[in-house]
């Protein structure tokens, strides 16, 4: 088995919905993801894949967030901006962008909200 990863990064606003602390008010990250690609074979130039196709893919997906208030956002208008929230959303953009690369499967995104906290998300 083959893993890849590759890390993107955004700067957004949130405040978290029905919480009590100081994390309901409005404030702002600098967000790093890493995502990881699994396959079990290797393509004809022996990759998982390009490395600057994943970053251009993940940048897509982090372009919708970057500089912006989260809760305003789809679909975190409706559900809360959580790490982990944000890293179940950003693993299923990213599994409906690489559905046509055979063999291939994310096997787990981690949001970063700030140094030494994050969150993971797989399926």
């Amino acid at each position: 088995m083959f893993e890849v990863s590759v890390r993107g990064k955004f700067s957004a606003a949130h405040r978290l919905r029905g919480y009590e602390g100081k994390c309901s008010r409005i404030h702002g990250h600098n967000w790093y993801v890493e995502v990881h690609l699994q396959s079990e074979k290797l393509s004809e130039t022996g990759m998982v894949i390009d490395f600057g196709e994943l970053k251009g893919i993940l940048g897509e997906v982090l372009d919708k967030l970057d500089h912006r208030f989260i809760n305003g956002t789809p679909p975190f208008d409706r559900i809360n901006p959580t790490s982990e929230n944000m890293a179940r959303w950003i693993f299923q953009q990213l599994k409906a962008r690489i559905s046509d690369l055979e063999g291939v499967r994310i096997s787990k995104v981690i949001v970063q909200e700030s140094e030494g906290v994050t969150a993971s998300y797989w399926e």
